[in-house]
């Protein structure tokens, strides 16, 4: 698991950490699920309505990532103490599941072997 400084210079120094933070496949996994369903969420708001449903879109993503970190991880979410470089991180990786690139960016830090 990697360090956790009090203060990160950027992005591309704290995005390690918060996959070290995201170790397990089941917790990457649900994270990633709760992040598109928050953004499906975010979305019908916008488009279908109600717009007060734009307020359950960050629950539920956070619901998500909190229950992984509690019940597989079992650490602390990065998101109590960096919430916009972990909620950038939570995209990123919903992003790089989605066009299959996480196995390889996971390798590409060591995190994963193979």
């Amino acid at each position: 698991m990697t360090a956790t400084p009090s203060r990160f210079a950027s992005f591309e120094s704290f995005w390690p950490y918060y996959l070290s933070e995201n170790a397990r496949p089941a917790t990457r996994a649900v994270h990633v699920a709760g992040t598109w369903t928050g953004i499906m969420v975010l979305l019908w708001a916008l488009v279908v309505g109600p717009l007060w449903l734009v307020l359950l879109a960050p629950v539920t993503g956070c619901a998500f990532a909190g229950i992984s970190h509690m019940a597989i991880e079992r650490n602390r979410p990065a998101s109590f103490t960096y919430p916009l470089w972990s909620l950038r991180g939570d995209m990123r990786m919903a992003w790089l599941a989605a066009t299959f690139r996480l196995g390889a960016e996971l390798r590409r830090h060591d995190l994963i072997r193979g």
